[in-house]
């Protein structure tokens, strides 16, 4: 593995927080010059996590038009124990083309590699890259990388696994006063131009505390990371 690689890899085994993990997929995104690196787990208990690039804007509309329960992707990973290269899933099917129509405009490349992961008592996990080149320059960017992104693929689950055994990483993650704020306004029932108003920032700074928050509580979306900091009695309302 390269000098560059192993510095990665020691930084997320070094890692204490979910924030950790979000860095370290930032850090994998610039070094192989892809456009996207997630890491997506189900616990034990069937709740769900993410660290990645995607945009919050891709994730809420993946969301809000329920993709979860048609991605070729997640299928195809759910149906193998090998990665899986998104060129060899079935994307006939309209709600798929669908899809994958509306995953390009918000940003996301035509080719992916997915990795499934099973952990123990039903926790499963998806390491993907993803980004825009041509079938050619993806399979061999895969017949090159592979089995380093195989190796990181674990070792972001492992990272997951102790978390959800009592890592503090999961458990209790620490929010800056201002993220802290912006969430309770949220949890309050104010909107975002309602939360601005009231901390005195711009929409657009409020954004951006938010979004830090959602990271560091691994939610999927902002109404996720809400939920997930009133249960962890993070925030008080």
């Amino acid at each position: 593995m390269k000098a560059k690689l192993e510095t990665i890899l020691a930084s997320l085994q070094d890692a204490t927080t979910l924030e950790g993990l979000q860095a370290t997929t930032e850090s994998l995104r610039d070094h192989f010059g892809v456009s996207h690196v997630v890491y997506h787990w189900v616990n034990s208990v069937g709740e769900r996590f993410g660290a990645g690039t995607y945009s919050p804007e891709w994730v809420d509309n993946y969301l809000e038009k329920n993709y979860l329960s048609m991605d070729p992707v997640l299928l195809g990973c759910f149906q193998r124990f090998t990665p899986v290269n998104w060129k060899e899933l079935d994307w006939t099917s309209k709600a798929a083309k669908s899809m994958l129509l509306d995953a390009l405009e918000f940003g996301l490349g035509n080719q992916g590699y997915s990795i499934p992961i099973r952990g123990p008592q039903g926790q499963f996990a998806v390491f993907t890259m993803n980004t825009h080149c041509d079938d050619s320059v993806w399979e061999n960017f895969i017949q090159e990388n592979g089995r380093d992104l195989m190796i990181f693929a674990h070792e972001f689950n492992k990272k997951a696994l102790n978390f959800e055994q009592g890592g503090e990483g999961l458990a209790t993650p620490t929010l800056s006063p201002r993220e802290l704020a912006a969430m309770s306004c949220l949890a309050k029932g104010m909107n975002r131009a309602q939360a601005a108003v009231e901390l005195g920032i711009s929409e657009h700074t409020l954004r951006v505390y938010i979004e830090a928050a959602r990271h560091k509580l691994g939610a999927l979306n902002t109404t996720h990371a809400v939920a997930r900091a009133l249960s962890s009695g993070i925030i008080i309302v």
